[in-house]
């Protein structure tokens, strides 16, 4: 009898054990869940206040998205953000005059790489590369007039150098635009060179 009560004794308290353990993992994650809710709730504040047309937050420090307008590209240290990488050319009718000096001069790194749209090539790929890898640590801002160029190198950066699956990647893309002509034919070149196997759509 004393046997059965010391037994009874000690699986109480595993019970009691592996309660505590669940109501602790439970409790972690919703704590973990309301951190992210408002992480996400402050990115998507940050990304609202960004005057630019098709804004895409990538994550909480990387966003795509058009040519921001002049006010919005000032404001940029004030979002947080600590780069800038321009992607089409700043004689476009849309460019907004000195852009590198409103950018620069709020301590941010500005990086021009002028892609005329209809001849990207692999060459402005790897640009694109080394210029993000140059900003590593900052919140960089990709982008180019409406979010075309951006979202496209963007989304190869993502899925070549950050492994990332190439259908969860494009999303970003799809959100934005069908990639065609010229750039669907980077885009698969580029993935095909890095035996990653995707059919744009």
């Amino acid at each position: 009898m004393g046997n059965w009560a010391s037994f009874h004794s000690c699986a109480s308290n595993v019970t009691s054990h592996l309660s505590l353990i669940r109501m602790y993992n439970l409790l972690r994650c919703i704590v973990l869940c309301l951190i992210a809710a408002v992480a996400n709730s402050i990115v998507s504040a940050q990304t609202r206040l960004l005057e630019a047309p098709n804004v895409v937050p990538i994550s909480a420090t990387l966003v795509t998205s058009g040519q921001p307008t002049a006010a919005s590209l000032a404001q940029l240290s004030a979002l947080g953000f600590g780069g800038v990488i321009y992607l089409a050319l700043p004689t476009v009718s849309d460019a907004v005059p000195g852009e590198a000096e409103i950018v620069k001069g709020q301590g941010l790194a500005y990086v021009n790489i002028p892609i005329p749209f209809g001849k990207p090539t692999s060459a402005d790929f790897q640009a694109f590369v080394t210029a993000l890898a140059g900003m590593k640590g900052r919140k960089v801002l990709v982008h180019c007039q409406v979010n075309l160029r951006a979202s496209s190198l963007v989304f190869l950066h993502r899925v070549i150098v950050g492994k990332e699956s190439p259908e969860t990647a494009y999303q970003s893309v799809i959100s934005i635009w069908s990639p065609e002509g010229p750039w669907k034919a980077l885009i698969v070149a580029e993935l095909r060179k890095n035996g990653i196997s995707f059919e744009p759509y």
